[in-house]
């Protein structure tokens, strides 16, 4: 997710802007997220505790091992990267945390709450990382929001590509072709995401080339910003390349949303970790590189018809 304080790049829920990215409400001044959801235990391992055959179970911290368990929080409503399905938290990031698991040798265990709220969470020690389409940014890892420092900022570990896509109507009946065309128009976007910030950017420069700026309406989740979309109400959503693409394809037997124009600002999706923890960060890198070469990673993300954001090597902080 692409978000200002965590889910997603630059322009992008890339949820970039979040992305962020995953990643994450009330803004950064939320210590403990409301509206929390227990998602089971999502992959992992049986084997798990203080001893493991898990070929990089010794490259984690202690007390992970012996807890046996990885708490991650996210924002499980972005399908296909996360989002809730028969009382469990499902999709491409749950998948892939569980491919990690099987490598360090202990479970990752997902909770939902609300994606603004998640950085600050993670700070507080509610959860050991954050895994929720996240954009890896500067601001995030520098603890930044509009230039001010409002906390410690995070390490992202990389593993996942994607930038800010803009979603219509069916039909696309007021002929949108790219975020420069939402000047003197009302667009939908999740309240702290990259791609709110990319509707920002974009507003700033429809006014300073003389035109009307996009009147930005923020809404805490995302799923308030599709129904304004669907309604009529805002000519356009901006969201996460590959949540857009899952919506026109799914939302209502693909009746009711398209996506137009390319994806922009793309930048990398991270698994956010706290900055003490560096142990963990690098633990986390040696099992993403560990699912990417013996192909476990590309399964997953053809399973979800996620390829497109395909990486060939993890990397820490390395977005922009």
């Amino acid at each position: 997710m692409t978000a200002s304080s965590t889910r997603r790049t630059s322009a992008a829920r890339s949820r970039a802007a979040a992305v962020g990215a995953i990643a994450v409400a009330g803004a950064l001044i939320l210590t403990g997220c409301g509206d929390q959801t227990e998602g089971g235990g999502n992959g992992g391992t049986k084997e798990t505790g203080k001893s493991s055959a898990a070929p990089l179970f010794d490259k984690l911290p202690k007390k992970i091992q012996d807890a046996g368990v990885i708490k991650a929080g996210t924002n499980a409503e972005y399908a296909p990267m996360e989002y809730q399905e028969g009382g469990k938290i499902v999709g491409v990031d749950p998948d892939i945390a569980a491919a990690l698991g099987e490598k360090l040798g202990v479970e990752f265990q997902f909770t939902s709450g609300i994606f603004d709220g998640l950085i600050p969470s993670l700070n507080s020690g509610r959860y050991d990382v954050l895994m929720s389409s996240i954009t890896d940014n500067k601001e995030r890892q520098e603890g930044l929001d509009k230039g001010k420092k409002v906390g410690p900022g995070v390490d992202f570990v990389d593993y996942f590509v994607a930038g800010t896509a803009v979603y219509v109507q069916k039909g696309n009946p007021k002929k949108i072709n790219s975020i420069e065309d939402l000047c003197g128009q009302t667009a939908a976007v999740q309240r702290g995401t990259t791609y709110e910030k990319a509707l920002q950017t974009q507003s700033k420069a429809c006014t300073d080339d003389g035109k009307k700026k996009i009147n930005i309406e923020s809404f805490e989740n995302d799923t308030e910003a599709q129904t304004r979309v669907k309604s009529g109400g805002a000519v356009a959503g901006v969201n996460d390349y590959p949540v857009a693409l899952d919506m026109s394809r799914k939302a209502d037997g693909g009746n009711a949303f398209e996506v137009v124009g390319e994806q922009v600002d793309a930048g990398p999706f991270g698994i956010a970790v706290n900055k003490d923890n560096k142990e963990l960060s690098a633990a986390l890198e040696e099992a993403v590189n560990a699912i990417i070469e013996d192909g476990t990673y590309k399964k997953i993300l053809e399973k979800w018809g996620a390829e497109s954001g395909a990486i060939d090597k993890a990397a820490i902080n390395g977005g922009k």
